[in-house]
């Protein structure tokens, strides 16, 4: 364990406090972030956004750095940004078994730091990759095709909170148990049995993260810090589309961790070339105790089926759902929706695809409006939220890789589109391939079989149902066999509502009600809002709460006998 020396720092001193206050977020769930999301020089600096976009421009065409990393060698460079140009960026190689052995064996000192020295070098983590949020949001910008601002906002700040949340629990649960006891039992005869106990939390052991193309920190933040806090090493597999935030974040985490005085290879890169199928590799080594995965069910499944020797935490796809009654606000919650399907292409795991309506129309202030007309007024409100290109771009990013726009390609197929996806042109990178939202209007007993499944990117349908009692069985049903991250209802009715969140309960998907303002079904907000649910098949974990924590360690105890006072003496 590492001593308050002048070589080491006591970061658990210099956090102690937020670390508290992130805590008691976590149980009142109000608004609380010590990381602000607004790109601002009065925030961040003067110099913060020249300065992180040099330091971007660096890393391109060149090895990245990482002093010390075990392995050999390098991966070539796999990252082009969907804003038209190759990152050119090669990172170190470490064989997968090298990545597990060298993890492994910083493990003991870390392990014997306590919950308390382990919070607090995740914090100093948290805080420097904050300062760098500009760098990280070119990172992000320039991997996913998120817009700055959203690369700024997701990728940094509020990703940062979600890792900060997840610290805040594990650090709790840890602390739910005394380190040390005297247990004492009263007797009939002769003097009480005494016992001296103490309590350690230990980590299960390798933590593996697989990361997204998507969003490569805020999906990943969780699962790494709350590993590293509950004393695991984590072995951080990226996609190889999107390396660069995640090779940022382990250098960073690297520098703290040798400050403090651990064995920096506690967090160690697992980069790799398209078609190596590392993670598969990794996820089935005996030393790996933990798996964080965010990506495609297929493998998500393949994960939690065959990884035994592991606790799996999983962020899969599923049918994210909107169920549409009545509204006393029509235009609000037309421009809600659109904004919700618009914003970064609906390449988000949380953006709505399948929206049920009775095809004899709902009841608005603007009139009834059935199942073809809302699909016509809500591909005019797309129009009219996407008519300039340069708010488009702003909005929609651009589209991440080529699986999308396949996808986006079939659905265009299908019949019965209401309104078409069309390019836009973006004023800054000419070569960005940006797409607005395909609505299609369907029906739904004949064409079951299309919205059953998941079409990941700009792609929803308005489906039309015999009434809403039918519309939420669809959506009861559907949910409880696909998964989902998501899902809304508006109606101007209680019973309704009431109907709606029982529905939501049974499906197990977290329910928002009647979105017509600066809120969003896709957003979810750290320290209040549960993302995800190990309630139904999209997920097998929740961002954050206990259960994702106390699976990565476990109490252990020690006990003697405590020796009569006058016995020490003899």
């Amino acid at each position: 364990m590492p001593s308050n020396t002048p070589e080491t720092v006591d970061f658990f001193a210099r956090h102690r406090e937020l670390l508290e206050t992130a805590v008691a977020a976590t149980a009142s769930r109000d608004h609380w972030t010590p990381y602000p999301e607004s790109p601002s020089r009065s925030v961040y600096g003067e110099e913060a956004a020249q300065l992180g976009e040099a330091a971007f421009r660096d890393q391109l065409g060149k090895p990245f750095a990482l002093p010390g990393h075990p392995g050999d060698g390098t991966v070539r460079a796999t990252e082009t940004s969907p804003y038209g140009f190759a990152l050119g960026i090669s990172y170190p190689r470490v064989a997968p078994e090298e990545a597990v052995s060298a993890a492994k064996a910083a493990t003991g000192t870390w392990r014997a730091a306590g919950p308390d020295v382990r919070a607090g070098v995740a914090v100093e983590i948290l805080a420097r990759l904050n300062a760098a949020s500009f760098e990280n949001a070119h990172a992000v910008q320039h991997t996913t095709g998120q817009a700055f601002v959203m690369a700024f906002q997701a990728g940094g700040p509020h990703a940062q909170d979600r890792g900060l949340e997840a610290v805040a629990y594990a650090w709790a649960e840890q602390k739910r148990h005394p380190a040390a006891a005297r247990w004492t039992k009263p007797q009939r005869k002769g003097g009480a049995l005494a016992m001296d106990k103490k309590f350690t939390p230990v980590g299960r052991g390798v933590s593996l993260l697989i990361a997204c193309n998507t969003f490569p920190t805020w999906n990943s933040y969780p699962g790494l810090f709350a590993s590293l806090v509950t004393g695991n090493p984590v072995v951080v597999k990226p996609h190889p589309g999107a390396v660069l935030p995640l090779a940022l974040t382990v250098r960073t985490a690297r520098e703290v961790l040798a400050e403090a005085g651990f064995d920096p290879d506690l967090v160690i890169l697992a980069a790799e070339e398209p078609g190596e199928r590392t993670a598969g590799f990794l996820a089935l080594h005996p030393d790996v105790r933990i798996i964080d995965f965010t990506g495609s069910t297929e493998f998500g499944d393949w994960l939690e089926t065959n990884a035994r020797q592991a606790a799996v935490y999983t962020e899969k796809a599923g049918l994210n759902t909107v169920v549409l009654d009545s509204t006393d606000d029509y235009r609000g919650l037309l421009g809600n929706l659109a904004f919700s399907l618009s914003l970064y292409s609906g390449q988000m795991c949380t953006t709505p695809q399948n929206l049920l309506i009775p095809r004899t129309g709902i009841t608005t202030d603007q009139g009834v409006r059935t199942a073809d007309e809302f699909a016509a007024d809500l591909g005019t409100a797309l129009d009219k939220l996407l008519g300039d290109p340069a708010r488009a771009a702003g909005t929609l990013g651009a589209i991440v890789n080529g699986g999308v726009l396949e996808r986006l390609e079939k659905a265009a197929a299908l019949g019965g589109v209401a309104h078409p996806s069309r390019p836009v042109e973006h004023p800054e990178y000419p070569q960005a391939v940006v797409r607005t939202p395909l609505v299609a209007l369907l029906d739904a007993e004949a064409d079951e079989g299309t919205y059953t499944r998941e079409w990941f990117g700009p792609v929803s349908f308005v489906i039309a149902t015999d009434s809403t009692e039918h519309s939420l069985r669809i959506f009861r049903d559907t949910v409880r066999a696909h998964g989902a991250l998501t899902a809304a209802v508006h109606s101007t009715g209680e019973e309704v509502l009431a109907a709606a969140e029982s529905a939501a309960l049974d499906a197990g998907v977290h329910l928002s009600e009647n979105l017509t303002g600066g809120v969003f079904v896709n957003q979810s907000a750290a320290f209040s809002d549960f993302h995800g649910s190990a309630a139904n098949p999209a997920a097998s974990a929740t961002l954050s709460d206990p259960a994702f924590v106390t699976g990565r360690f476990a109490t252990l105890q020690s006990r003697r006998p405590v020796v009569p006072q006058e016995a020490t003496h003899a």
